[in-house]
């Protein structure tokens, strides 16, 4: 059944609620009525489900860290430091995320495969210097036992990350971004789940590719491919800015990094694209999603490292990410991931959708930033749930 697509219009009032009737054989979502419960529903706390399977001991010591990483980006908030000074990471500063993972051959304190606490580090640190920095400057005293289990993982400072031939139609995996960035990912299609939005076909990626870090304006232009591979408006305009979740720069928690923009349905299709000896190769993912477990192997397309596989190392990483110019924000309940075959991801593939390596290819997460090797993404029942989309995928 052919569904017919409103064209984005900058000069529309984004407010519009005017009803518009639904097709008879198509079943929506449940509509969420109120706009500051679809920014609040991007809050949720992280599910015991996802933690039940960690003793008291590391869901305590997590926490705390926790606590420390939100005070540190409390400090940075309003512009009190600047993010590139020579002194930010130094002592408990070095700490940029903490997560909960599986110990490996590396990891002190624990059987290979047992449940461990995943420390992101921007400076190597052996495991000595960070458990001392953790009992002396953090007061954690379970840190002290020689059984605990801490992986100590060096990311250096992880960055937001801002493909690259023009194509029409555009598939997901290739460069665009907002008129005043650099470049980032087209992640997926997607359209609303209520009137008016129910026919308006959107792209979907990152706050900081398509909305600029929060300093755009609903219904700026959005090329194709990004500024930083040639892309202008209005030659290569593709979506206006549509919805976006704003980050906080303040110390408070954030869950996601996304936005929307509204897209001329004949400039942008369905499928991802990859390259193979040259050779575009376009593919489908699904509409279902799935929820982060790790150790599962993902898959991802992005304009900059192109289609890459990983694997699941955390899926509760909670990250301190610089924006540049003094800004970083802190977020919660993140998804770590490790290439197989080098790095999954680098500058550019943010806004990449990342899904199941299986036949199925169950959209998991929304990826963001990265740094030392490991790639971190927002849950994408998250994001979907921000937006108040689905996946058309």
């Amino acid at each position: 059944m052919a569904i017919e697509f409103d064209e984005p219009n900058p000069e529309q009032d984004e407010n519009n609620e005017e009803l518009i009737e639904e097709e008879a054989e198509v079943e929506w979502d449940d509509p969420t009525t109120d706009e500051e419960v679809q920014l609040e529903s991007a809050s949720m706390a992280v599910s015991e489900s996802e933690l039940n399977e960690f003793d008291d001991r590391l869901i305590d010591v997590h926490s705390q860290i926790e606590q420390l990483l939100q005070q540190q980006t409390e400090a940075v908030g309003g512009h009190k430091i600047v993010a590139a000074s020579e002194d930010i990471y130094e002592g408990t500063g070095n700490i940029v995320g903490v997560g909960l993972g599986d110990a490996d051959d590396t990891t002190v304190g624990g059987d290979p495969g047992s449940p461990c606490v995943n420390l992101y580090v921007a400076e190597p640190w052996s495991q000595e210097e960070a458990k001392a920095a953790l009992v002396d400057s953090m007061g954690v005293s379970a840190a002290s036992d020689d059984d605990l289990p801490i992986n100590v993982i060096v990311t250096g400072p992880i960055d937001a990350y801002s493909h690259r031939f023009r194509i029409r139609p555009a598939p997901g995996g290739v460069s665009c971004g907002h008129v005043r960035i650099t470049a980032g990912t087209i992640g997926c299609l997607a359209r609303g789940r209520r009137a008016p939005r129910n026919r308006r076909l959107m792209i979907l990626s990152n706050n900081h590719v398509l909305a600029n870090s929060n300093r755009a304006r609903f219904g700026d232009r959005i090329v194709q491919p990004g500024p930083a591979d040639g892309g202008r408006s209005t030659r290569d305009d593709i979506a206006i800015l549509e919805r976006f979740v704003p980050i906080d720069f303040a110390g408070r928690a954030n869950y996601v990094d996304c936005a929307t923009g509204w897209a001329w349905p004949d400039r942008v299709r369905r499928e991802l694209v990859y390259l193979r000896r040259g050779t575009r190769r376009f593919f489908r993912i699904s509409s279902a999603l799935a929820r982060c477990r790790r150790g599962m192997l993902v898959g991802k397309s992005g304009r900059t490292t192109q289609l890459k596989v990983g694997r699941v190392t955390d899926c509760s990483a909670t990250i301190r990410v610089n924006y540049g110019g003094g800004r970083i924000a802190l977020f919660r309940d993140q998804i770590a991931i490790r290439g197989q075959n080098g790095n999954f991801s680098a500058g550019g593939d943010s806004g990449s959708s990342i899904w199941t390596w299986n036949s199925r290819r169950n959209p998991v997460g929304l990826l963001f930033a990265g740094g030392g090797g490991t790639t971190f993404a927002n849950k994408m029942i998250r994001v979907v749930s921000a937006l108040d989309i689905n996946l058309y995928t």
